[in-house]
């Protein structure tokens, strides 16, 4: 992953072997994703879901008001189930903090949700690191960056797969034809990769580092010690934004 939308590149650090960072400078929406997207009915949509995830149905459509409709709430709520311990532990207050670092990451990532793919088609070559022993079975440019925390690399869709017991090194595009999937990914990074950090996002959260350990986490390499520090405060301004939505602080050490 890299800066503020529309700089896609992906997530996670390149292999050893790869060049440096690069994105997009231009844009543009993709017109790609489930066009139907359906949301399951709810008789109260302010209440939380059965699962206990911290943001409801409203609040989700309210954070996300233009997002792409292949980002599906249910989507979301049901991708949870693969890492139960995402915004389920410690206090109230700490689950919606987490909720909310998640969400705000992914926005920024994404434009709000905005993108489904990468928007700079001339990375896509460059996402296949040819040294590792599988290979790029889907092809050569088949592992851009893709869903809300664009997922990208080989080695990256490998080992994501085989974390969620999917064949994403021989069907990358699962990412991108699968609201559940691709918040799976997204978790997948979230939840267990410290990118270039020293710890994932979500032990950055109830650990107690702080939102800005997160971004570390993420895209520390570029960003943070100063390295861009408009891209961090935009990052932290949309999270004070989607906790003022929650009804909870923001906790300390919001920048890296």
């Amino acid at each position: 992953m890299r800066s503020q939308f529309p700089l896609y590149a992906g997530i996670g650090a390149p292999p050893p072997s790869a060049g440096p960072d690069e994105g997009d400078p231009d844009g543009g929406k993709p017109d790609k994703g489930d066009p139907d997207g359906g949301k399951p009915d709810k008789d109260d949509p302010d209440t939380e879901t059965p699962t206990g995830f911290p943001v409801s149905e409203s609040q989700f459509d309210q954070i996300f008001a233009n997002r792409n409709p292949f980002y599906t709430y249910r989507g979301l709520v049901s991708a949870v189930s693969a890492y139960p311990a995402f915004a389920n532990t410690g206090s109230d207050t700490l689950k919606k903090q987490e909720a909310a670092a998640f969400l705000a990451n992914v926005s920024h990532e994404t434009g709000g949700l905005a993108h489904v793919v990468e928007q700079n088609t001339a990375n896509y070559s460059h996402y296949c690191d040819g040294t590792k022993p599988y290979g790029c079975p889907a092809g050569q440019d088949a592992y851009y960056g893709r869903g809300p925390i664009q997922l990208s690399w080989n080695v990256n869709y490998k080992a994501a797969g085989e974390a969620l017991g999917l064949d994403l090194l021989n069907k990358p595009q699962l990412v991108e034809e699968d609201a559940t999937v691709a918040w799976k990914a997204g978790l997948w990074y979230w939840n267990t990769q410290n990118g270039p950090g020293t710890m994932p996002g979500h032990a950055a959260m109830v650990g107690g580092a702080g939102f800005g350990e997160t971004i570390r986490s993420i895209n520390g390499a570029l960003e943070c010690n100063g390295g861009n520090p408009s891209q961090v405060e935009s990052r932290v301004a949309t999270y004070r934004q989607f906790t003022k939505i929650l009804g909870v602080s923001t906790g300390d050490n919001l920048t890296c």
